[in-house]
This record gives C-alpha cells, sequence and structure tokens, in this order.
C-alpha cells in the first residue's frame, strides 16, 4: 500500500510503498476510503510540540473507511461496516476519567496519527472499541472531517454550558469554526462569527451566523461589546492576541473555551476582570466516541454541513502548505 510518511521533522512527508498491515487481537483493518488534514498532522509532521511522535510514522486521524478483516476476538464490529478512526486510538478503560465518560484526558491514551500510524495511508489497523460507525446517507468525505474538526468543535461548545438565547462568539473561522458556528446555533444561540477574512464571513453568513465581525477591519471586542457582550467564546484561531480579545469580549459570567494551541503556550490572562466579572476559562480537548457518535447523527439527520476540498494522497505536502497560507476555506479531504 501507498502510505504518506513522516521520516524527518524538517523535510516534507514521502509517499512510500509498505505492506498492508494484518489486525492484531482486538483489532480491525480498514481500508481508507478518506481521511481528512487536520492542523494537528502538520504540527505532528514538524515536531512541534514538546512530546513528539517516533519517527517514521503516518500521521492522520480523520479516516473513514470499511472494516475488512477482525483480528482475533474483536466482537461488535462487522466486515463491510464503515467506520471512523478518531484521534483517541485507544484509552486504558479503567481509570477514573475513562469510567466516568472523559476518556479524552487517559493518561494512558494512544493517538491516531501520533503514537500510532495513522489513516493518511490506504489501509490501516485501529483498535475496534475505539472506532466509531459511520451512519448511511453520511458520505466518507463528510465523515472524515467530522471525526475531528466536529467532534472537536462540538465538543467546545457543549462544555461551554451555552443555552438558548445566549450569545455565542465563534473566534476563527475555518475547518473547525464553521462547525462550530453551526453547533451554537443548534444550541439555539445567537452566534457571532469572527475572521479576518470577508470570504470566510460570507462562508459564515451563509452557514446560518446571526452577526460577522472583520477583525481586519474593526476591533472585535467594541463590536462585540456593542452587541451586549458574549456569554460564551470560542477561540479556534492559534493566536495569543486572539484569545484575548476573546476573553475581553465577554459579559460578566461568560465562558471562555480554549481549543487552538498557540506555539508560545501563553496567553494574558486579565486576574481582575476574570474575578470581578465571574469569567470562566475552560480548556476543551476532542470528543468522546460518545460526542462522535453524536457529531454522526446531527449530520445525518441534516442539522449540519461540512465544507471541504478533495485531494489526493500524493498531494499532501501541497495541501499543507495551502493550508499554512489560508488558501483553504475550510478542511481538505484525501480521497482513496
Amino acid at each position: 500500500m501507498q502510505a504518506a510518511t513522516v521520516i524527518a521533522f524538517d523535510q516534507p512527508l514521502v509517499m512510500r510503498e509498505m505492506r498492508v498491515p494484518s489486525p492484531a487481537p482486538g483489532q480491525v483493518l480498514v481500508r481508507m476510503e478518506a481521511s481528512g488534514l487536520c492542523h494537528t498532522d502538520i504540527h505532528a509532521a514538524r515536531g512541534d510540540w514538546p512530546v513528539k511522535p517516533h519517527l517514521p510514522f503516518t500521521p492522520g486521524h480523520e479516516g473513514v473507511g470499511i472494516v475488512q478483516e477482525l483480528g482475533d476476538g474483536v466482537t461488535g464490529r462487522a466486515v463491510g461496516e464503515r467506520v471512523a478512526i478518531p484521534w483517541l486510538g485507544s484509552a486504558c478503560g479503567t481509570c477514573g476519567y475513562c469510567v466516568s465518560g472523559r476518556e479524552t484526558l487517559c493518561e494512558s491514551q494512544r493517538n491516531t496519527g501520533y503514537s500510532i500510524d495513522g489513516s493518511h495511508a490506504q489501509w490501516a489497523v485501529a483498535d475496534a472499541r475505539y472506532v466509531v460507525p459511520v451512519p448511511a446517507g453520511v458520505s466518507p468525505s463528510e465523515a472524515a472531517p467530522l471525526t475531528c474538526a466536529g467532534v472537536t468543535s462540538y465538543k467546545a461548545v457543549k462544555v461551554s454550558g451555552l443555552r438558548p438565547g445566549e450569545r455565542a462568539a465563534i473566534f476563527g473561522i475555518g475547518g473547525l469554526g464553521h462547525l462550530a458556528l453551526q453547533y451554537a446555533g443548534i444550541f439555539g444561540a445567537e452566534t457571532i462569527a469572527v475572521d479576518v477574512t470577508e470570504e470566510k464571513l460570507r462562508l459564515a453568513g451563509g452557514l446560518g451566523a446571526t452577526h460577522t465581525v472583520n477583525a481586519a477591519r474593526t476591533d472585535p471586542v467594541a463590536a462585540i461589546k456593542d452587541l451586549g457582550g458574549a456569554d460564551m467564546a470560542v477561540v479556534l484561531a492559534a493566536n495569543p492576541h486572539v484569545l484575548e480579545q476573546a476573553h475581553a469580549s465577554l459579559r460578566r459570567g461568560g465562558r471562555l473555551v480554549l481549543v487552538s494551541l498557540p506555539k508560545g503556550n501563553t496567553m494574558e490572562l486579565p486576574i481582575f476582570q476574570t474575578v470581578l466579572g465571574g469569567i470562566s476559562v475552560i480548556g476543551s480537548i476532542v470528543g468522546t466516541r460518545a460526542d462522535l457518535a453524536e457529531v454522526f447523527r446531527l449530520h445525518a439527520a441534516g442539522r449540519t454541513e461540512v465544507r471541504y476540498e478533495t485531494r489526493k494522497l500524493e498531494e499532501i505536502n501541497e495541501a499543507i502548505e495551502d493550508v499554512l497560507s489560508g488558501r483553504v476555506d475550510a478542511r481538505v479531504v484525501f480521497e482513496f
């Protein structure tokens, strides 16, 4: 099979001919149909984070395909079934986080496309317990971005405690942001889309944003304060200044949800305003298997729209450059 492989953190990915893997006990072998490109793949390929993947490795954690073979002891999955292979490749299943529905906080987790080979390949093996069935009627290319961008933005809105009638600001309308905006609307919120490009703001308007703010032309804090302030803000832009703007846009009792990971790993947090205003700061990581199943059900019911463009896997380096340069409005999906 062909697989996009990271052989060095300072070099482009290489297409390598590899043997199709065999499923170990408890695993399934999946023939990939689609695999989404996430910004985390780029961080992984460049070794940006303190804990780096072991070289060489195959990134990708938005994989969707058909189960072709079951490893020994697998139950609950079937050959011919379409499944998604998410970021949470496996967890211990027994710690306090796992048994309380917070498996993405498990300290023994293994992550697809980072600590184990991922879905940017024609075939992949995965833990049968952690793949998630894709409902009939949801195409592989739509399901792929939902497997990370969808479930991550959904979880961020969910943990914010957003209530109907509240005002939700989404900072950064891209692969995650265009979905977060829709989930906030599903939760019954008045939505504010904040970005620096008119193209993405037009996208937000087409997806039902109540208000749009061009942060390149207008102070987003002032604009949101003029609306009465935000009850909740989700930040999907990896810029500390944007995180600080989002905090400042909140009204009393507001919640700031952090999702993006700025390279410098810091932001300035004004303590007086946070304490006196009763502001909550919440870190939100990717959702669980149960969250992803909910995301798929919403999409199957026609409640969400996924914006993406397709590429061939051998174009992965060009796709990465296009994402980094802002030439991609939402998501890139590699089709097989």
